[in-house]
C-alpha cells in the first residue's frame, strides 16, 4: 500500500463490489454483490506490477472492488485481495465498522465475520 494518489486522508461510506467469494472471509456473499463498508485511510493505494495483476485476477484472488470510485489510485480499483489458500484477505476499507445499525451505515461488513465463523464451526 502506498500514499493516495491525491495525498489526503479519506474518511467516508465506499460502494464494493465482491468479486470473489471463495475465500475463508467472503464465503457469505454472492459474487457480484454490492456492499457499503466505511473507508479510512491516508495510505490505501495498492500497486503491483502488471504480472502479478494479471496473475491476482487470474487465480481469482481479487477479492473486493471499489465501485463508482476509486478513492486512493489503487490499480484495477482493487480494494481486497486473498493469498493462494484464501485464508487470508487482506482489506483496505473497514468491515469491522459496518457491522452494526447504530454505528455503521449498514450492516454490509458483517459477511466478512460469519464467513470466518462460520469456516471455524465447519472445521
Amino acid at each position: 500500500l502506498v500514499r493516495n494518489d491525491h495525498l489526503h486522508f479519506i474518511c467516508r461510506d465506499q460502494k464494493l463490489r465482491i468479486e470473489s467469494t471463495g475465500t475463508a472471509w467472503t464465503s457469505s456473499y454472492a459474487e457480484g454483490q454490492e456492499i457499503v463498508v466505511p473507508l479510512k485511510n491516508g495510505e490505501g493505494g495498492y500497486v503491483a506490477d502488471e504480472k502479478t495483476l494479471d496473475m491476482l485476477e487470474a487465480e481469482g484472488r481479487v477479492v473486493a472492488r471499489y465501485l463508482d470510485l476509486n478513492p486512493n489510485g489503487s490499480r484495477r480499483d482493487i480494494a481486497g485481495i486473498s493469498n493462494a489458500r484464501g485464508n487470508v484477505v487482506g482489506l483496505m476499507p473497514h468491515p469491522e465498522h459496518a457491522v452494526e445499525t447504530l454505528t455503521g451505515p449498514t450492516t454490509d461488513g458483517l459477511g466478512f465475520f460469519t464467513s470466518i465463523l462460520k469456516g471455524l464451526v465447519e472445521a
